[in-house]
């Protein structure tokens, strides 16, 4: 007897899977540069090598230190302006921060009144100034920008005054107006602000610390020899 032919089952396929789908690029997707999973080299400001590969050599012949971890450093820079114009036009506060923030690199915070003192019309919680705190690679890109482009062109320059120390390695220098940066326009600047500079060092002496700052460029006056 004849076997009944069979009709052979078929192939099941497999599960369809939807292509992938690419990602979809932002326009801050677009601009971020792509990694190809090497490090990238960040470039050291131009102060800060010449801090590593000259200043501490100098300093360690200077004082006798016998660890270049023992030589004086620079820890941050602070710099504080005063906006007491803001009491009576608070869009004065406004363009003294971007003014702030062109020349430090950095977004100010402001500074308020504590109490308030009537005989200068100042109320508690007033803005009466603004501060920024520059450190690390950011500090020696700053002072690299005043030292050699902003201080040459104050007016009647004659150096800087080698006894703004503290007595303890701190040094304050205070400047008449905010014009002498390159980033400040003059036909856009409203009014011409002072400001007031702090290097924080590490240095325990004021002679060390002006040996440091003389090292790294800064044009202190030509005076008999100051003691720290």
């Amino acid at each position: 007897m004849a076997k009944e032919a069979t009709t052979p089952k078929p192939t099941p396929k497999p599960p369809h899977k939807a292509p992938a789908r690419a990602p979809v690029k932002t326009e801050a997707a677009a601009a971020r540069p792509v990694s190809d999973g090497r490090e990238v080299a960040h470039a050291v400001p131009r102060l800060k090598k010449m801090f590593l590969e000259q200043v501490v050599a100098v300093l360690m012949e200077k004082h006798g230190y016998k660890n270049p971890f023992e030589v004086p450093r620079i820890k941050k820079v602070v710099i504080n302006i005063g906006v007491s114009d803001a009491r009576d036009n608070i869009q004065m506060l406004d363009v003294a921060r971007e003014e702030l923030a062109l020349i430090a690199g950095q977004w100010p915070e402001v500074r308020r009144a504590k109490v308030s003192i009537s005989n200068f019309k100042l109320r508690q919680g007033m803005p009466i100034g603004l501060r920024v705190t520059l450190r690390a690679d950011r500090m020696y890109e700053f002072l690299d920008r005043l030292i050699s482009t902003a201080i040459p062109r104050i007016r009647d320059f004659r150096g800087l005054e080698p006894k703004a120390f503290d007595g303890s390695g701190n040094y304050n220098l205070g400047l008449r107006e905010q014009l002498i940066f390159a980033e400040i326009g003059t036909e856009k600047a409203a009014v011409q602000r002072g400001m007031n500079i702090t290097i924080v060092t590490t240095a325990s002496k004021d002679e060390e610390s002006r040996t440091l700052l003389q090292a790294l460029g800064m044009p202190f006056k030509a005076t008999a020899t100051v003691k720290g």
